[in-house]
């Protein structure tokens, strides 16, 4: 593997050392490069992604090993995750991996309109200030009391404007599921985070199933072919599978990476929701919506299986290490592969079931993804 030791380079030296994009998605700007290097379906390797990747820039440790309290802050009180989550790292017998690590403030609001979101906020308030947790009136008043974040609203839209600050602020922050609301927000997510070095990073706890990272690892060989399944509730103001079979599709690509060239989306036979993905290699990835949380890695062994739920705490885990050493677990180029993977599906439903090529998605959001930033002024 070709190496690009960015803690020495510049991120612009850095690039000049990777092979050069086809030339029909050439980055159009500072900006929109990060997503450009995503472009894996062309032929551009994860590692050249990678090695522009947010979570290679960061290093330093924080507190909260050494016996010193880590502060965590929660916004958008409009999820059950929120309450999961403190009663995980506030509980006095926490795992010693949990050690030293408390929410202490939250600001509650979350979503703007979405009625399953907004009217759980007044019961989730009272909940959280039972577990020892300061209600705030802003983000800002939120940061002054925090070492990081959890950005916890349920609804994607309003994660960049609520991540700004904490980018400005260099608070280490866990953006939950859906990411955005869109895959333009997602590319600007990332963009903005890495104008202000700010380490972030968004998983399903799905990711973090025994199974499903032990066929990543290897363990069973090359996996040639994998399946997996969740629910998948829609909700009308975000793209499909962003609500809730982002689940299953986390789990998807957990296993076989980055490297999705084209979708397809269509019906089971009982009309749910069924997406076929081409990967880089001749490998092969199906979603399909289903009551439960499963799936199975097929390799020259057999079949394996993956995509079974082991509840918060594997994520809770890992949110932690990220908070105490600031590293990245996900490299954002697999993060935005997956947010385009379910955009794709859309547009494959868009063109009644037609083959949706990613690159093309990558490409229509980049130009999005600018105009939002303008708007949240990052410049």
């Amino acid at each position: 593997m070709h190496g690009c030791a960015t803690d020495k380079l510049s991120v612009p030296a850095c690039l000049h050392k990777l092979p050069p994009l086809p030339h029909e998605i050439q980055p159009m700007s500072r900006f929109t490069r990060l997503a450009d290097s995503t472009l894996w379906c062309t032929g551009v390797s994860l590692w050249a992604a990678s090695a522009i990747a947010l979570g290679s820039v960061f290093a330093a440790p924080v507190a909260g090993q050494e016996g010193t309290t880590l502060r965590v802050g929660i916004i958008g009180l409009d999820t059950s995750h929120a309450i999961a989550f403190t009663k995980e790292l506030n509980n006095p017998q926490a795992l010693p991996e949990l050690a030293n690590c408390r929410v202490v403030a939250a600001y509650p609001k979350g979503s703007p309109d979405i009625e399953s979101s907004t009217t759980r906020v007044p019961g989730y308030i009272e909940q959280i200030k039972k577990l020892d947790v300061e209600i705030v009136d802003s983000i800002e008043e939120l940061l002054k009391r925090v070492d990081c974040v959890l950005l916890e609203t349920n609804d994607g839209r309003p994660h960049l404007e609520q991540a700004i600050p904490v980018f400005k602020a260099g608070k280490p922050v866990f953006i939950d599921k859906p990411l955005a609301g869109s895959l333009a927000d997602c590319i600007a997510l990332f963009a903005a985070a890495k104008k202000y070095n700010c380490p972030m990073f968004c998983s399903s706890s799905l990711r973090y199933g025994a199974a499903t990272q032990a066929a990543r690892a290897g363990k069973y060989g090359q996996v040639t072919h994998c399946e997996t399944t969740s629910p998948a509730s829609l909700e009308a103001t975000h793209p499909d599978l962003y609500w809730y079979g982002i689940h299953g599709c986390e789990s998807l690509f957990t296993v076989l990476g980055a490297g999705c060239e084209s979708v397809v989306r269509g019906q089971t036979d009982d009309g749910k929701i069924e997406v076929t993905g081409k990967w880089s290699g001749g490998r092969t990835g199906i979603f399909r919506e289903a009551k439960g949380y499963g799936g199975i890695a097929v390799t020259a062994e057999g079949e394996h299986p993956v995509g079974q739920s082991e509840g918060y705490r594997p994520l809770i885990v890992e949110i932690v290490k990220f908070f105490r050493t600031k590293q990245v677990p996900i490299e954002p180029a697999e993060t935005i592969a997956l947010y385009a993977f379910m955009e794709a599906a859309d547009e494959s439903k868009r063109q009644g079931g037609a083959e949706v090529k990613v690159a093309n998605v990558l490409t229509k959001a980049q130009p999005l993804a600018e105009k939002r930033l303008a708007e949240v002024d990052v410049k």
